[in-house]
């Protein structure tokens, strides 16, 4: 095939484009304006929650949820060791100690198990991630966290549009957080959104994203906050996206099957499956797990690129960051599986707009070398 597969490319159709252009004639282009509060409100009525407040990004949404709850310092909170950083800067900002949750090797998800280990009396919220593929396994997380009086933070920024036993993610404890950088399911380019059922953290949401401008002073301010908010223009081809999220996720479902149909037939490598009990495979993107140790994914990605195929690797594990290691944040060296997965996973083009001949080329390619 001649021409380069990426592994994503953003789906932007024509009304897309109308929605921008249609702010942009109405000069309604910085935060003021309302498409804003449009975009929260119907993100809200998607997922089921009663408030939500749009920001600069996924990441923007977690420092905002944790700072949120009031967290002081050394306080300890989990998070996934297998996960982007963004989980454990959010922490650390709030001179708050994060304790890493190994992942589980069928879902990729927190090990449930390890989480029981972790938990404590010191413990005082959690940040469950949604990784790849489906929902974690929330009844017995929020059980738990129930038991030890444990806020939880659910980071859907993933899984926008899955559902864990018919109840839409992003649904579940105290705060949610989502992500709409251009590889997800509802995309503004950059953004984010923070929702909650709980009228303080919403007025909370909003203060912090905001610079925590003072009410009776504008120029005087109550707190330490951020400039997180997004534009009208983002704003507006969110609520566009937003309008064919159901199609978007059943495109995705659709493309992941068609991988794991052809792929599963491998026996050196590993996907998760279309669906487990309690959650289906939203694919938010296809990954694969290598089960031969003799070959690293670094290997495989250089190899696809030579075939003119895009891949990227799994996340890197937080126990293994250079500047945890460097800060010496992290002792514990033993998460086994976030260590596999690192080295040994990778994902593949899925993006909603990918040719049938474009999967089937990659799919050649990746039992050649495998």
């Amino acid at each position: 095939m001649k021409k380069f597969i990426p592994v994503n490319i953003p789906s932007v159709n024509k009304k897309d484009i109308q929605s921008i252009s249609s702010v942009l004639k109405k000069k309604w282009i910085s935060s003021d304006g309302p498409e804003v509060e449009l975009f929260e409100k119907k993100f809200s009525k998607k997922v089921n929650r009663k408030y939500s407040v749009a920001v600069s990004s996924g990441t923007a949404a977690l420092e905002i949820a944790v700072k949120a709850l009031d967290i002081k310092k050394n306080d300890e909170i989990l998070i996934p060791n297998f996960t982007i950083i963004s989980n454990a800067l959010a922490v650390i900002r709030q001179n708050a100690k994060p304790v890493l949750i190994d992942c589980d090797l069928k879902t990729w998800n927190i090990k449930i198990d390890d989480l029981k280990k972790k938990i404590s009396k010191k413990t005082k919220a959690i940040i469950i991630t949604h990784i790849y593929s489906f929902s974690n396994d929330m009844d017995p997380i929020l059980r738990i966290c129930k038991k030890y009086n444990v806020k939880v933070i659910e980071d859907a920024a993933e899984v926008i549009g899955l559902k864990y036993k018919n109840k839409m993610c992003g649904s579940f404890g105290d705060i949610s957080t989502f992500s709409f950088y251009a590889n997800k399911q509802v995309t503004t380019g950059e953004g984010g959104m923070i929702s909650t059922n709980k009228l303080e953290l919403y007025n909370k949401f909003k203060s912090l994203r905001n610079l925590c401008f003072g009410k009776n002073q504008r120029f005087n301010h109550d707190d330490i906050g951020w400039n997180y908010r997004i534009t009208n223009i983002q704003a507006a081809l969110g609520i566009s996206q937003l309008n064919r999220l159901e199609k978007t996720v059943k495109r995705k479902i659709y493309i992941g099957n068609y991988y794991y149909k052809r792929l599963s037939k491998n026996d050196n490598i590993y996907l998760t499956p279309p669906k487990v009990s309690y959650s289906k495979n939203i694919y938010w993107v296809v990954g694969i797990l290598i089960k031969n140790k003799k070959v690293q994914a670094s290997k495989i990605i250089k190899k696809l690129l030579k075939f003119g195929i895009g891949a990227r690797p799994f996340f890197w594990p937080m126990h293994e960051q250079d500047i945890f290691k460097r800060k010496k944040i992290f002792p514990n060296k033993n998460y086994p599986n976030s260590s596999y997965l690192s080295r040994y996973g990778f994902y593949i083009p899925s993006f909603p707009d990918i040719k049938k001949k474009e999967m089937d080329y990659i799919i050649s390619k990746i039992n050649l070398l495998l």
